[in-house]
């Protein structure tokens, strides 16, 4: 699964890893800072696609329905791959909220000694990631329609064949820049969008994974700087 990651980039650095062209539509929505330690609640960059713009918006991580909030449950923060596209939670959001979370890679956790380790995956390239999302953010509709429920979103996840650090069977989807421009683009059906998800993820052996320290594990504004990513035996 996906339960923290980093944005430490720029939209306009993100834009431009997507492709040069899109920083000529580039749109923002909020004001958003530096984040070396994204965690499900807060509101990191979504990208989406409106009228031909290409829009980032400070989005809050999470999702759940009006029943589940009422029940005051913890709300979703990822989507199977396999039951976004039918699953009652998702599936209107697959076919109409499907945006792309960029990251330059994400925290997963081992268990040692009765402690929590992090450690952080990135690619062997040192290229941003571009994680699949879905959201039921809604450019084009009055707040007030918004309100009436809660708007945010999941990153799409699959199966990791016994997981990246050995611990985990789910991952991000993470798409290469053409596939993930097809993966926004509303006119992209939703069975081509279907098997993008499910068949065009970078594989597990693009990626490098080290352990970092565990001040990771706090949820903090202020515990938040490039160190959190320095390998642990560097920053002993």
């Amino acid at each position: 699964m996906c339960g923290r990651f980093e944005q430490s980039e720029t939209p306009r650095y993100y834009a431009d890893a997507l492709g040069a062209h899109i920083s000529e539509r580039l749109k923002t929505l909020s004001d958003n800072t530096t984040v070396y330690n994204v965690a499900p609640g807060q509101r990191p960059w979504m990208i989406m696609l409106h009228g031909g713009e290409f829009v980032f918006a400070g989005m809050n991580w999470g999702y759940r329905t009006p029943d589940e909030a009422a029940a005051k449950r913890k709300p979703w923060i990822n989507a199977r791959v396999e039951k976004a596209l039918t699953g009652r939670y998702f599936r209107h959001m697959f076919r109409e909220g499907r945006v792309i979370i960029p990251a330059g890679g994400w925290y997963e956790w081992t268990l040692e000694n009765g402690k929590k380790q992090p450690w952080y995956i990135t690619r062997r390239t040192n290229q941003s990631i571009f994680m699949a999302g879905l959201s039921n953010y809604r450019l084009n509709e009055p707040d007030a329609q918004q309100q009436k429920v809660e708007v945010g979103f999941v990153i799409v996840t699959e199966d990791c064949e016994g997981g990246m650090v050995d611990i985990h069977d789910r991952r991000p989807v993470v798409l290469e820049p053409e596939d993930a421009l097809r993966w926004l683009d509303p006119e992209t059906p939703v069975e081509q969008a279907a098997h993008i998800a499910q068949t065009r993820s970078i594989p597990t052996e693009e990626f490098v994974w080290w352990k970092v320290d565990r001040a990771v594990n706090r949820v903090d504004p202020n515990n938040n700087g490039k160190h959190l990513l320095v390998p642990i035996s560097e920053s002993a």
